[in-house]
């Protein structure tokens, strides 16, 4: 008895064509995201080097003469390799580089480059040497816990600056700047790079998150609207006291010796 054998109908499953689809799309989007990827790269890579040209040709247009070709120091100014990008950013961007005349420190004035020129050498700067990079928004912008800010920038820094930041005189003509109107970037880059008489204030001192909440603090400062009549600056007890004395005292006087004068 013969058994026939079962026909063929060349049908394929109706999940095949699906399934190769899929697999033409896998392929297909994986090698759009790995050439975009490289191409993104590339690009970043580019702009980078030309950002470190661009930074180079102002440092040496501006910043040779005291800091020396490749900004290795000369008698007029230190060497800036390994800094970071912060110091530079921090100088350059609050105006006390370049400096206008020599004296007990670097003095605050109007700044003298664009933001984009100021990235520009910040990151030609950086590529001499490893240093303190520039923070990123998530630390300066703040949005941290103020009363842990308030507290860190006591014990660390109202010495100097004053609990509410108004700044004060130290020695040998030199001070602590008010930060009443300092931006989050630069109190974060102050912080990491001890600009002036300022101690640094590494990760391993102060966290990351630590500064952020000092900001915090810092600007709500700034933020808030002063209560209960005049504030003498901020300056603190000893300004206030002496206030006190001078014309409360002068008051009392002046009006003893005026009853002393009707009285005769």
């Amino acid at each position: 008895m013969n058994r026939s054998k079962p026909r063929r109908t060349g049908r394929r499953h109706p999940l095949a064509t699906v399934a190769l689809i899929a697999l033409g799309l896998v392929f297909t989007g994986g090698g759009y995201a790995a050439f975009s990827s490289s191409t993104a790269q590339a690009e970043t890579v580019a702009n980078s080097q030309q950002t470190i040209d661009e930074g180079e040709k102002l440092f040496q247009a501006n910043c040779a003469t005291c800091h020396g070709t490749g900004a290795v120091g000369t008698d007029a100014g230190p060497s800036l390799v390994g800094v970071g990008a912060a110091a530079v950013d921090f100088q350059v961007g609050t105006g006390r580089m370049p400096m206008q005349m020599s004296g007990p420190q670097a003095q605050v004035k109007p700044v003298q480059f664009t933001d984009e020129q100021t990235k520009q050498l910040a990151y030609y700067v950086a590529s001499l040497g490893p240093g303190p990079d520039i923070p990123s928004d998530h630390l300066s912008n703040g949005g941290g816990d103020a009363a842990n800010g308030a507290e860190l920038f006591r014990i660390n820094c109202a010495m100097c600056h004053n609990v509410a930041g108004a700044g004060g005189a130290l020695t040998e003509g030199k001070y602590a700047p008010p930060l009443t109107e300092t931006s989050g970037v630069h109190i974060y880059e102050a912080m990491v790079t001890g600009p002036q008489n300022m101690p640094v204030f590494n990760d391993l001192n102060i966290s990351p998150e630590d500064k952020r909440d000092i900001i915090t603090y810092l600007k709500y400062v700034q933020d808030s609207t002063p209560v209960g009549g005049f504030e003498l600056g901020s300056l603190g007890p000893v300004a206030e006291g002496l206030f006190i004395w001078i014309f409360g005292l002068g008051a009392i006087v002046a009006i003893t010796v005026w009853i002393t004068a009707k009285s005769n």
